[in-house]
């Protein structure tokens, strides 16, 4: 199988990365190289850049204001996005709830929301996890009883990402307590400022609140807010995953930690020389890059094979497992590059306003901070331990 790029996508990533050198601004792009957060004001400001080229959602088909790209191409654009220190576009939006509306939506859902997603007016969350069902997720129990036109939503959810800030949450409900675990679910479109919501913080490792609970008290939610058919949730929440299983390996994230590892050790000593010089952290840098393109082979190849309609099994499972032990390989090799600067907390400087300046070089404020992030990588989106039990099951037959 030859896995080259074709004449096409070489010129297509050449216009990709031709139209981020002049369109990413600096502050922005900075900002992500070092591993600082980047506000949703400035988030929105590259979206917008973003939608006025017309790429803003790259799988949405193009009658719904997306690209129409294939996975081969959306991993291109994935991939210089990365290279380039973009900031990833929020993945609830353009990835999940679009999708999923395309796919399940009423022509009025549709005509609602796309456009609201596209320019930024809505700001929605995930509402799957709770504190008795995570990687179990069927076993949730946040219930919606019908009242007339409404449903009665009450229960919790957990690791809700930017719920602080969110405009809604799609969330996954019971609403038939009789049905096997997987039915009796289905999927609703919850405005946060509705009554009897209470958003309350999640601080991660690194001092950031990165999570939230969201409580839900007697909260009223229209029945014309539900998407897909009642009790027919899971159906709607397979989709959310859908091509996205595909874009689980973190190659792009991996390859730009990569270049950041190398710039890094390039700057620091070691025994009178640089860093990167030094023949013990050159063979580090050689395995971690060694894998990386195993990674990419394997990540292409599963690409090439959704592309050409081919059935693709569970191997996502194994590029997710491998990806994800990766990126937290990388961060390792940064801190040893980096060294005693990176022992310093700056997580007052970085996410609560603290105006203690950081101790060390740029490269250094938020390497710890990342680190820490990063160990969620191998829970978040089914833990190593799930994806080896699923490949043990569906591929090795045990």
């Amino acid at each position: 199988m030859d896995l080259s790029l074709t004449p096409e996508e070489e010129s297509f990533r050449s216009e990709v990365r031709d139209f981020l050198r002049a369109n990413l601004p600096d502050d922005i792009r900075d900002r992500v190289r070092l591993g600082l957060p980047v506000s949703r004001a400035d988030l929105q400001r590259w979206q917008q850049i973003l939608a006025g080229r017309g790429w803003l959602a790259p799988n949405w088909p193009v009658e719904h204001g997306g690209t129409g790209w294939n996975l081969s191409r959306r991993h291109i654009f994935d991939m210089e996005c990365r290279l380039a220190h973009c900031p990833p576009v929020m993945a609830f939006n353009f990835s999940m709830l679009g999708p999923a509306l395309i796919a399940f939506g009423s022509p009025a859902q549709q005509a609602h929301y796309l456009p609201r997603i596209l320019n930024g007016e809505d700001w929605w969350c995930q509402g799957y996890s709770e504190p008795e069902a995570g990687s179990d997720l069927a076993s949730l129990r946040t219930r919606a009883e019908a009242d007339g036109d409404d449903y009665i939503v009450n229960g919790a959810k957990i690791w809700t990402s930017a719920a602080e800030e969110a405009t809604h949450i799609f969330a996954l409900v019971r609403t038939d307590a009789e049905a096997k675990p997987q039915s009796g679910i289905s999927f609703l479109l919850i405005d946060m400022t509705s009554p009897g919501i209470r958003v309350e913080p999640l601080i991660a490792l690194n001092g950031r609140r990165l999570w939230n609970q969201v409580f839900f008290d007697d909260v009223r939610v229209p029945q014309v807010n539900r998407l897909g058919a009642e009790n027919q949730g899971w159906t709607v929440a397979k989709k959310l995953l859908g091509d996205e299983r595909f874009f689980v390996s973190r190659v792009s994230e991996n390859r730009r930690m990569l270049a950041l590892v190398r710039e890094v050790a390039g700057e620091e000593r070691a025994g009178g020389g640089r860093l990167i010089d030094d023949p013990d952290f050159a063979l580090r840098l050689a395995d971690l890059a060694r894998r990386l393109d195993a990674l990419e082979v394997l990540s292409l190849r599963l690409l090439s094979d959704a592309d050409a309609g081919r059935s693709v099994g569970a191997e996502p499972s194994m590029i997710k497992l491998l990806g994800s032990h990766l990126v937290q390989d990388m961060d390792e090799a940064l801190l040893a590059s980096i060294g005693a600067y990176a022992m310093p907390d700056h997580g007052e400087f970085l996410f609560r306003g603290g105006n203690q300046l950081p101790v060390g070089p740029d490269h250094a404020i938020a390497a710890t901070a990342n680190y820490l992030h990063h160990r969620g990588f191998t829970i978040a989106g089914g833990t190593s331990e799930v994806q080896r039990n699923i490949l043990a099951k569906q591929t090795l037959g045990l």
